[in-house]
């Protein structure tokens, strides 16, 4: 069984997600199954497979989820003291061609979200800081182009 890392805060979205899976949305499909079964004949009853669909999508989830969470090896970004850019750390980069800056956290695979600023560490860019320091400057192939960034400040928070 191969451990993943995962931040504390992934780590309580993977379990807010599978608390709500299973404490709301299991029994409300439960009982849109119910409703739609009172409705007579289920071989022609599109409420009653579509309830059916849903709840197997939930039941997947939940088990991917449980799986997920037991294969977590947390990593709490506070107890880390490093000036070099590890898992958990929050970095700041100056685009050095268009002169703007990004923040961005390194986080585990299954908690990475490029909207929120989270890059797993595995990604690209994530693999290209893993050992950096401040001032250092990285070169980023991107599908367009390549992007020059350099560290402004690496923050564990």
């Amino acid at each position: 069984m191969q451990k993943h890392p995962i931040t504390l805060n992934g780590l309580k979205s993977l379990e807010i997600e599978r608390n709500k899976l299973k404490n709301e949305d299991r029994p409300n499909v439960i009982k849109a199954i119910s409703s739609a079964r009172e409705l007579g004949d289920l071989s022609e009853n599109a409420e009653y497979h579509a309830a059916r669909e849903q709840q197997a999508f939930i039941e997947g989830r939940i088990k991917d989820l449980d799986d997920l969470i037991s294969r977590s090896d947390v990593i709490d970004p506070l107890s880390i003291t490093s000036d070099k850019v590890m898992f958990g750390a929050t970095v700041i980069l100056e685009d050095l061609d268009e002169g703007t800056k990004k923040t961005y956290q390194i986080v585990g695979e299954f908690e990475a979200n490029l909207e929120k600023g989270l890059i797993s560490y595995t990604s690209p860019l994530g693999r290209s800081l893993i050992g950096k320091s401040k001032g250092d400057v990285i070169d980023n192939a991107t599908p367009k182009t390549t992007k020059s960034w350099e560290v402004l400040e690496i923050l564990y928070k």
